[in-house]
């Protein structure tokens, strides 16, 4: 007798949301020239966050604080909440396993926009929830119809970025809140921040700690540079965080990740570095662009879409013509985004490299 496995796992592809560059790299059995596609940050994290970790190397035998505890307080601290409002998980897309094995059952309906993170609905999808997707809006995410998803269908979760992967736009705090107001209270907003840290303050959404309804994700991964240490962690009414202790896993955080992040924070200098020369890096790409007779979405993040002015094949031709070129990019996958490509900021060496073979890709497309 063959091992039964459940009814969703059956009918679920054995697939990942994403083809990782080092899949690329093998497939071509060469290495990129230009890691430029996947929203890592080339600046890397801070010195004393590496300083902070070759130091606790050496204790590795060690698990790693199973409650998190001097992050969560330091976290706390830096958003001004108790350390009650704060869990911390293995990046927002362990966070998003947590939280969605937290709400959904099988059968349960979820909201999200098409062609929004995939991570989030590779988890619902996982634990047997039904997807309703909404297109974008002038490749924004459309709150409006969102909501209007949510109380047709009695959504459980609703899930937003903002700014927005893939297309690097965002909506404003006051629509944010519009929405929040609006929503029904049996709905949890998930709300994915991922690129909080490129905004400036004014334009982040002003959410009540006690919003029950309301769950923020943040990440490490992104300015700070610590995208392959995996530390993510989420913001929420204190009732919501204290059911995560129910089935997160306890050791999940190695001890390294967590003195990393820890020192990370005590860096404002390097964050504002980081900051600046991500906003200099997407002027070049932008440049680039209009160079070459295309457009370029406006975005508050790390990355460019770029729009090559023609439709989905094109673009994809675009893409691989890159990627021959050992230039690794992506693309949104949803129409009509789908007719851009995405590029990440990156060193001048990198952006160097994509002006050089970017019209290349172009011509021969």
């Amino acid at each position: 007798m063959s091992i039964k496995y459940t009814n969703i796992v059956d009918g679920l592809p054995a697939s990942v949301p994403f083809v990782g560059p080092e899949a690329q790299e093998r497939t071509l059995n060469q290495v990129f020239k230009a890691r430029i596609g996947a929203n890592e940050s080339v600046f890397g994290p801070s010195l004393k966050a590496v300083m902070a970790m070759q130091k606790e190397i050496i204790k590795t035998w060690q698990y790693g604080d199973p409650e998190n505890y001097d992050l969560i307080n330091a976290l706390a601290t830096k958003h001004k909440v108790s350390p009650k409002n704060i869990v911390v998980g293995e990046g927002i897309d362990g966070l998003l396993g947590y939280l969605v094995r937290l709400i959904i059952q099988k059968g349960d309906n979820v909201v999200t926009t098409d062609g929004a993170y995939p991570t989030f609905n590779y988890h619902v999808n996982g634990y047997g929830g039904c997807l309703h997707k909404v297109p974008f809006k002038n490749d924004t995410e459309d709150l409006e119809n969102l909501l209007n998803k949510v109380i047709e269908t009695s959504a459980k979760i609703l899930y937003v970025s903002n700014p927005n992967n893939p297309m690097g736009t965002i909506n404003t705090p006051k629509a944010i809140e519009k929405l929040i107001e609006n929503l029904p209270k049996s709905t949890l907003l998930c709300l994915d921040e991922a690129y909080s840290d490129f905004l400036p303050t004014n334009l982040i959404p002003n959410i009540s700690i006690n919003q029950s309804n309301v769950i923020r994700m943040r990440t490490f991964s992104k300015a700070y540079g610590m995208a392959g240490l995996r530390v993510g962690y989420a913001i929420g009414e204190q009732n919501i965080i204290l059911n995560f202790e129910k089935i997160r896993n306890h050791f999940g955080m190695c001890r390294v990740s967590q003195v990393g992040a820890l020192a990370a924070l005590d860096d404002n200098i390097f964050i504002n570095d980081v900051i600046q020369k991500v906003g200099s890096a997407r002027k070049r790409i932008s440049d680039i662009a209009l160079s070459n007779n295309c457009k370029f979405v406006n975005s508050y993040t790390n990355f460019i879409a770029i729009d090559c002015l023609k439709d989905d094949v094109f673009a994809k031709k675009v893409l691989e013509n890159l990627i021959k070129k050992r230039i690794f990019v992506r693309m949104p996958y949803s129409f009509p985004q789908n007719r851009c490509i995405r590029v990440t900021v990156g060193l001048d060496k990198d952006i160097d490299l994509f002006e050089k073979y970017f019209p290349i890709a172009l011509k021969e497309s």
